[in-house]
């Protein structure tokens, strides 16, 4: 199979759906991969770098596409890209079609097979293409709650690990998925005062057993959320409810991760009422992180 790999054109994005070494895996059995020039060049790798493990490295899109069996992206392809797609061609990428009901429409008068990572399902039922992001949007979460919390930036001045004497930042995290998951162990890597609600019983029994006395893990309802949500500095929302609606302490500062077309979509009336409220989805926070990002999906 010949696979392409176009550069991504969407504002800000710097991402690439094949790292040189996602590319040397399908080389090794057998794949041609071509790549359009300057692709990886956002995140460190050259076009160099991927002649040197069996690339071919063209000069336009146009041509990724015309030849390409399978197009790998990161990004949903814009309309331009739609068009250049071709019956029978392969698409792999995200798409979060729910939200974009044009896209929908361009991908099916291509007719092209489209397969949206977040819908890629393993035999357990979990979504081992959307994980990666996940992971990598909950560990952000903190990095950047830490960062918004400064006056400088309009937060209350906390710093959440605390010092000596001083006691340490308040964190509740809303959701045990991925994001939650990940969110509690940076913030409890920082010596923050962490709590987790799901109203998942046997994930919270795991993340006690994963984390210990180091967290609280309570059953998440709306007496819990509210006491929590009010108590905390940082507010991290990963389970896809508009959360900041429950704000009413102006020192907290809300970060919410939850998918774009259902969580972020629904908040974003209230960001208004709430300045310190960061509105932050996954995207926008992988593609910040563009390298790391780009080697996790390829993992």
């Amino acid at each position: 199979m010949l696979i392409g790999v176009p550069k991504e054109i969407k504002t800000h994005e710097y991402r690439v759906g094949l790292v040189p070494a996602s590319v040397r895996e399908f080389v090794d059995h057998g794949h041609e991969v071509m790549i359009e020039g300057s692709a990886g060049q956002g995140i460190g790798f050259s076009d160099e770098d991927y002649r040197a493990i069996g690339a071919a490295v063209v000069d336009t899109a146009e041509e990724v596409f015309a030849k390409a069996d399978m197009i790998v992206k990161v990004k949903e392809p814009l309309s331009r890209e739609c068009k250049m797609l071709r019956e029978g061609q392969v698409l792999f990428t995200y798409l979060h079609l729910a939200a974009d009901p044009e896209q929908a429409k361009g991908l099916m008068e291509s007719g092209a097979v489209a397969i949206a990572y977040e819908t890629v399902t393993d035999d357990r039922g979990g979504l081992p293409l959307l994980a990666p992001m996940s992971a990598v949007a909950g560990r952000m979460s903190i990095q950047a709650g830490a960062h918004y919390l400064e006056k400088e930036q309009g937060g209350a001045g906390v710093l959440l690990g605390g010092v000596p004497g001083v006691a340490a930042g308040k964190v509740a995290v809303l959701g045990a998925g991925v994001v939650g998951t990940e969110a509690a162990r940076m913030a409890i890597g920082l010596g923050a005062q962490v709590t987790v609600l799901s109203r998942t019983a046997g994930r919270l029994r795991e993340l006690d057993l994963l984390f210990g006395a180091m967290i609280n893990t309570v059953q998440s309802n709306a007496e819990t959320v509210e006491r929590s949500v009010l108590d905390a500095d940082l507010v991290v929302g990963s389970n896809r409810r508009p959360v900041l609606e429950q704000f009413a302490a102006e020192r907290s500062l809300a970060l919410d991760f939850s998918d774009i077309a259902e969580g972020c979509r629904q908040i974003q009336a209230y960001a208004a009422d709430y300045p310190l409220a960061a509105i932050l989805g996954v995207d926008d926070e992988t593609l910040l992180l563009a390298a790391t990002a780009s080697e996790a999906l390829g993992l």
